[in-house]
């Protein structure tokens, strides 16, 4: 779906300004105000890759200073979690099913595992031939799928490192691949493409390869960054410049944007209590914005009280 395209016909009877409230208001009604939930600055402007623990605690990278891991509890106290390896730099982080944390190291061309059981940080998987891993997310049977861009060339790759550690490249030369994420019952994989401001669905093996590209839909204007779905398979896109937190149907349709006070949204989690609560991580402020959503997010993992 082009975004573009189908709404052509709008432009004809509703103002820019009347337009944009309809966007940001969608279908949910009133627009909600983000909240912060740190001062500016507690992270690096590279802060991005949140992710949510079992007990609710929120991870993301380049806490006070690059090449490490910062860790927010649910109360919103943040402490330095871990510091990765002299040269590795983190992107997405991720957790499977078991606890497992897994950081995908732009710089060193890796992907890191931090074990459950509190064992030693652990190259999990490593390929030469990557251009930056960026951000990930793991399939129920520890499938970890990979976006991979070469922002020099306004061009990426789309890997895979299978239960047994055996990283195969799945698609190259496509466009500038990042935000990534499965769909809830991990039939559809969504890759969006920054440069290119699409976000393509593919569908997924039963073996973890893909099949058929489709594209879901493309945005007119401003990049794009992380992305995460929630339970209901609808798709949350940072919309990095915009400034928004695009809301996407499993079908392709823009429901809503939600407004942030930061423009460079890089990436998103879900958590909170009930598992509604959106985390955002913003590059121009360092901190995070929170808001609420209208459904859980999937793959979260954590212990929703009732």
């Amino acid at each position: 779906m082009n975004v573009s395209n189908s709404m052509s016909g709008f432009h004809n009877t509703v103002t820019p300004l009347a337009l944009g409230l309809l966007l940001v208001l969608g279908c949910a009604g009133e627009a909600q105000q983000s909240r912060d939930l740190l001062p500016e600055g507690t992270f690096t402007p590279g802060i991005e890759g949140p992710a949510t623990d079992a007990d609710g605690n929120i991870y993301a990278v380049n806490f006070a200073e690059e090449g490490t891991v910062g860790r927010v509890s649910p109360d919103g106290e943040a402490t330095l979690y871990l510091r990765l390896p002299e040269g590795s730099i983190g992107n997405g982080i991720q957790f499977d099913a078991g606890g497992n944390m897994y950081i995908a190291d732009y710089m060193g061309h890796k992907v890191y595992r931090k074990p459950a059981s509190g064992g030693a940080l652990e190259v999990w998987a490593e390929d030469a031939r990557m251009n930056q891993p960026n951000d990930l997310c793991i399939r129920a049977d520890g499938t970890i799928y990979l976006s991979d861009p070469n922002w020099a060339e306004s061009t990426g790759n789309l890997w895979r490192v299978t239960p047994e550690r055996q990283v195969e490249l799945l698609e190259a030369d496509i466009g500038t691949t990042n935000g990534i994420t499965l769909s809830p019952d991990g039939t559809y994989l969504y890759v969006n493409e920054s440069v290119q401001r699409s976000v393509w669905r593919y569908g997924v093996q039963a073996d973890g390869r893909l099949g058929k590209r489709e594209l879901l839909i493309q945005f007119p204007d401003f990049g794009m960054d992380g992305m995460r779905c929630d339970i209901e398979g609808n798709i949350y896109i940072a919309r990095y410049d915009k400034g928004t937190i695009a809301l996407v149907s499993p079908e392709g349709e823009l429901l809503r944007e939600y407004p942030l006070t930061g423009k460079k949204p890089s990436n998103l989690t879900f958590g909170g209590p009930d598992g509604k609560t959106v985390y955002v991580t913003l590059a121009d402020r360092g901190c995070f914005e929170t808001f609420t959503a209208p459904h859980a997010g999937a793959f979260i993992h954590i212990n929703l009280t009732k």
